[in-house]
């Protein structure tokens, strides 16, 4: 993979930035896409410390204007883009009775339109090239749902739609997609919840343990691999039997 290219979407922070430092130590140039250049460009500063080249780009993906600037500009400055991560996501959490028009709107522009247009954009140069891994991220909510997330698993099973149809698309160009569904992740937002919550979520999972962003970015490394050249249209469950 040295020498390679990965764009990722919402890189500057989370399962994102994880996603690109687990790429980078593998020797990938990475372009971190976020909606805040001053995060994106302080996750790109941290890389390029591990020996890639790294750029860092402001954009907001639900936006065709912009993500086509962000292929155009990638392309520009490195040649070939093998890889693509859509990992770029919001929340806009209610029950669906009391949930606003335009929370259901946001959530699934960025989440859903979002990953169909940066796709759609970089297919046409992974096409040509005759090579690509799409990796797309997903969520155990998509096949289990959970109160209060109608937009959110609603973005995410779209997302798994979208990407067992473009693996049929494109299989015979070289391109993969894949896409990986993580179940409750360590992060900011986690670490936050009331014990007595963090307990109740933990007594769902197997494992009896949250997972970690690093779980997610090394089946992310998978797909993202020669490695995985014959596996497309899957669903890696990263989740500690949450979900079976």
């Amino acid at each position: 993979m040295k020498g390679q290219t990965a764009v990722i979407t919402g890189g500057g922070r989370g399962i994102g930035k994880a996603i690109a430092e687990t790429l980078a130590r593998r020797g990938v140039n990475i372009v971190v896409v976020d909606v805040n250049i001053d995060i994106a460009s302080e996750a790109a500063g941290h890389l390029a410390t591990l020996g890639v080249k790294t750029l860092a780009i402001k954009a907001d993906v639900s936006s065709s204007s912009d993500v086509a600037s962000i292929f155009e500009t990638s392309a520009k400055e490195f040649g070939n883009i093998e890889i693509l991560v859509n990992n770029a996501g919001i929340t806009r959490d209610g029950l669906l009775m009391r949930m606003k028009e335009e929370d259901w709107d946001a959530v699934i522009n960025i989440n859903l339109k979002g990953t169909f247009l940066c796709t759609k954009e970089v297919i046409r140069l992974m096409s040509r090239q005759r090579y690509g891994r799409i990796i797309n991220i997903a969520s155990v909510v998509a096949f289990m749902g959970n109160p209060g997330q109608a937009n959110y698993s609603a973005s995410k099973a779209g997302i798994v739609g979208l990407t067992k149809t473009t693996a049929r698309e494109y299989a015979g160009r070289g391109v993969t997609a894949n896409a990986v569904a993580p179940g409750f992740i360590t992060t900011a937002m986690t670490d936050a919840l009331p014990e007595n919550i963090r307990t109740e979520m933990m007594k769902a999972i197997p494992m009896s343990r949250f997972g970690t962003v690093e779980d997610v970015a090394n089946a992310v490394a998978f797909f993202a691999s020669p490695e995985s050249g014959y596996v497309t249209g899957q669903v890696i469950h990263v989740n500690g039997g949450m979900y079976m």
